[in-house]
């Protein structure tokens, strides 16, 4: 691999321990609107979704009354006092950043969370400060899907994609980034354990523990 200049960090379920929340939360929200027994793999869907999309697939597939804009505010609002009071760091993290400051690698965020959920959760862990950016997809619509939001992250770092690591524990951002010419760290989630063996196979290298990540530098 080449010389890392610069990380491109996922933030649920590889910086922020959360990944759990978002299968209840899906639950929860449809249970609320009248669907008395949600399908298991609704969350495995729409995880790959940016928030727009999953908020219309809620919609179409349910045959929800509530808008669009409904489904967005009020799933927000049902994790809002998670990411606020709750939700802590992985592990390690403040230790790995630590360490990028001290070799003097820049780093920043690439999420499909909401924008204000992340920004609160990271301001309550007292880290928001030490990222470059924290890019969601209202900079990136399209989300992790496409590697927009990558190429996007390796220009604020100043970095080419071949020296830019990104750091993420789910399959379909990892094969984006990969597809995109960009080294990747899988990180072990209890989540994602049902596409670990894929994830392994894709990643440059794959962790259990982001202090891990420091001995790959």
């Amino acid at each position: 691999m080449s010389l890392i200049k610069g990380i491109i960090f996922d933030l649920d379920g590889t910086l922020l321990d959360s990944m759990t929340v978002w299968s209840s939360i899906d639950r929860e929200f449809l249970i609320e609107n009248g669907i008395a027994d949600p399908p298991p793999e609704v969350s495995d869907v729409v995880k790959k979704m940016t928030v727009d999309e999953s908020s219309q697939y809620f919609i179409d597939r349910f045959g929800l009354s509530c808008t669009k804009e409904y489904v967005i505010w009020r799933i927000e609002d049902m994790v809002r006092h998670r990411y606020e009071e709750q939700i802590p760091l992985k592990p390690h993290a403040v230790e790995l950043m630590d360490h990028l400051d001290k070799r003097g690698i820049p780093y920043g965020i690439a999420t499909a969370t909401y924008k204000g959920l992340a920004e609160a959760a990271l301001k309550r862990c007292g880290v928001y400060d030490r990222f470059r950016f924290l890019l969601t997809d209202i900079e990136y619509p399209a989300g992790k899907n496409y590697p927009d939001i990558f190429f996007g992250g390796a220009e604020r770092l100043g970095t080419e994609p071949v020296e830019t690591l990104v750091v993420e524990d789910s399959l379909h951002c990892i094969e984006t980034a990969k597809s995109a010419g960009f080294p990747v760290c899988g990180v072990y989630d209890p989540v994602a354990e049902p596409d670990r063996k894929r994830i392994e196979e894709l990643s440059d290298h794959y962790v259990r523990s982001l202090d891990d990540i420091i001995q790959i530098l």
